[in-house]
């Protein structure tokens, strides 16, 4: 049987070259950084060398960047900091972003008794610039929280626009960049992003680390507490093996990112392609099969499948061998919909199934042929 994996947005496999630079690491480099003996100094000499290599791809200071456990803990680190310690009295998000942000601005709604409002999307889910600006001129303390790349459908926020007004309207804005790190240039000198929150796994480093750009002299304090590390802002002992592999993976991911951007997109287009001809009553969701308005890393397509059959599709591509994902991958497991797909599709659309294939440099041509067969032959049997 074939194994396709069809699912990088929810993680991808560990680069060989990762997995190499940890290995060594755990057997060499296994002081605590924090002890002041010749173990702890060489960890402490190479957790900060990664500080300074991660800082160098955005443009910022090395002081700018706290490792964290992910991007769960970065938006939390971000977001709850700002409520808590910079007078935030307002937040502007959207509908459709991670539940990282989501569930975090509401529970602070409920704990702070802030104002939570959400900017109007279109159709598509992008969203209304417009709209946006109106809420920040009626704003009082606002902080708006927008991801660069939506994790389900791929959309791609307008990040300099977005800062730019952020900044005419003195408003702090953090953004999720989850999904685009290691994937696009993202230059934090050119664009006022206050917070930023990156995760190692989704760019072939290991789970368990990412971090927070937090911007020089933002005033932010702890989470958690206990220790002095991260300049205290994350009290814990750093795990050096796995900040040393979310370095080499972003060293990777950006030496190789040109050809690498264009072998993946060459083949999300393949596949776009193959839909259109074999399934042609397949519709894309928001504008996921556009080169320019949505990453080159994902799709997310509705498949002419009736509604009896919808509930067994997922079944029968893992049985297949196929991994992909009916929404985000935090969802699996569960039969709720997709709030992403819920915001943006109307009622008749929610009833035929929504699947996101995600691709790497790991996928070939043969995989997309293979599922296109599978596909085809579910959907005509």
């Amino acid at each position: 049987m074939n194994s396709v994996y069809l699912d990088n947005a929810a993680t991808t496999a560990l680069r060989p070259e990762v997995v190499k630079r940890m290995t060594q690491v755990l057997n060499e480099t296994y002081g605590n950084a924090s002890s002041s003996h010749s173990f702890g100094r060489s960890s402490k000499v190479l957790l900060e060398q990664c500080r300074k290599d991660i800082a160098r791809y955005f443009k910022v200071s090395a002081s700018e960047i706290v490792f964290t456990s992910g991007g769960t803990e970065a938006d939390n680190l971000a977001l709850r900091s700002a409520v808590r310690d910079l007078g935030i009295k307002e937040i502007i998000t959207s509908r459709i972003e991670h539940h990282a942000v989501l569930h975090t601005v509401e529970q602070l709604e409920k704990e702070y008794q802030i104002t939570l409002k959400y900017v109007d999307l279109d159709e598509c889910g992008r969203v209304n610039y417009t709209h946006l600006e109106e809420l920040l001129q009626a704003a009082d303390q606002p902080l708006v929280s927008l991801m660069h790349v939506n994790n389900e459908i791929g959309n791609i926020l307008e990040l300099k626009r977005v800062a730019e007004l952020c900044k005419s309207y003195k408003a702090l804005f953090h953004s999720d960049m989850v999904q685009s790190v290691g994937h696009y240039q993202i230059d934090l000198e050119a664009i006022s992003v206050d917070f930023m929150a990156a995760s190692a796994h989704k760019f072939h480093g290991p789970k368990g680390v990412g971090f927070c750009f937090i911007r020089k002299e933002s005033g932010l304090k702890p989470l958690i507490f206990g220790g002095e590390q991260e300049r205290g802002y994350r009290a814990g002992t750093e795990a050096i093996h796995n900040i040393v592999g979310m370095a080499e993976a972003l060293k990777l991911a950006y030496d190789n990112l040109e050809v690498e951007k264009q072998y993946i997109l060459e083949l999300k287009s393949y596949f776009v392609e193959a839909l259109k001809k074999e399934l042609p009553k397949t519709s894309f969701n928001g504008r996921c099969e556009s080169q320019e308005d949505s990453t080159f890393t994902l799709l997310n397509v509705c498949l002419p499948i009736a509604p009896e059959k919808a509930s067994m599709l997922q079944f029968q591509l893992d049985l297949k061998g196929i991994a992909c994902s009916r929404g985000s991958a935090c969802q699996s497991g569960s039969n709720q919909q997709s709030h992403v797909l819920t915001a943006i599709l109307d009622a008749e659309q929610l009833k035929q199934p929504s699947v996101r294939f995600s691709f790497s440099i790991f996928n070939t041509k043969d995989d997309v042929d293979y599922v296109i067969d599978v596909l085809k032959a579910f959907t005509t049997a």
